[in-house]
């Protein structure tokens, strides 16, 4: 029979497992996959209209992004139709990869086309169509807008197309990476569209072969990285020197960054291939 000190620290040992087990560290990133995500049911889903989540809303790490509410695949039928939504306190952007449709915004429809990226502010309803003769695909993003900040939504559907956005070098960063400046916030003077309360940058990256952005992290915001087209290697996490974690990344890879977390990308060097293009996004994190 073992003594009371003994049976003690077995005791000890067991409750120690068990909170050690309990306990849940909030992961540094997170790496996800098209060609792995699963369709799920969401409030835009429709007969017609597939949802599948790669951050937020229905992913499995969902609490991970906390100002982020959604990031995922949106794909219509032709002919289809997602559920008309509205959110209290959510700004969302489409981006449109592939096909044509129109897009209802309050009481008004408009046009959409493959590369057109639009502002969806809160409280406005709104829904996606896919023309009758193809399918159409998009990007669906949304952001928690806090309760101190009041909402007010633009007169009109603020869009616009990706092909009218300049490439440009930004910055200190490496002229191997080409800019298109899509959407920021009310107040940016560089962006296409001065539209959003908690994004900050939408942008797509563009890099020449063997091309980085230099590894760098951002302390008041998280980012995604969706990769578009090209392979090379997303930096994410890092070591000693902050860039060690490479991992290989192609089209249809997707990457959520918490504050501080090294994020970067070294392309391929594009012999007979694709150049390596990246849709980005940047959000505030919702500090109290």
């Amino acid at each position: 029979m073992p003594s009371k000190s003994g049976a003690l620290l077995v005791s000890l040992a067991a409750a120690l497992s068990v909170t050690g087990a309990e306990r849940r560290t909030d992961p540094t990133f997170l790496r996800r996959s098209l060609r792995e995500a699963k369709e799920v049911l969401s409030d835009v889903t429709t007969a017609t209209c597939r949802y599948r989540p790669l951050f937020g809303e229905g992913d499995p790490d969902a609490s991970a992004p906390r100002g982020i509410a959604r990031f995922g695949e949106l794909t219509l039928s032709p002919g289809g139709a997602s559920a008309v939504v509205a959110y209290e306190r959510e700004e969302q952007v489409y981006v449109v990869l592939e096909g044509e449709g129109s897009v209802r915004y309050g009481d008004t429809t408009h046009p959409v086309r493959a590369g057109d990226f639009l502002y969806l502010p809160p409280t406005v309803r709104h829904g996606l169509v896919a023309s009758e003769e193809k399918s159409c695909r998009a990007i669906v993003m949304g952001f928690r807008i806090p309760s101190k900040l009041a909402l007010e939504a633009p007169p009109a559907l603020l869009i616009a197309n990706i092909g009218d956005v300049p490439k440009q070098t930004v910055g200190s960063h490496p002229s191997s990476t080409l800019y298109q400046l899509l959407m920021g916030s009310v107040s940016s003077q560089r962006d296409r569209l001065a539209a959003a309360r908690v994004l900050t940058s939408l942008f797509i990256m563009e890099f020449l072969p063997s091309g980085t952005n230099a590894p760098h992290h951002h302390d008041r915001e998280e980012e995604i990285y969706f990769v578009l087209s090209g392979q090379g290697q997303m930096v994410a996490g890092g070591g000693l020197d902050g860039i060690e974690g490479r991992h290989p990344a192609q089209a249809g890879d997707a990457y959520f960054f918490r504050l501080n977390c090294t994020v970067g990308f070294y392309a391929g060097d594009a012999a007979g291939r694709e150049r390596a293009r990246i849709l980005a996004v940047r959000s505030l994190y919702p500090f109290p």
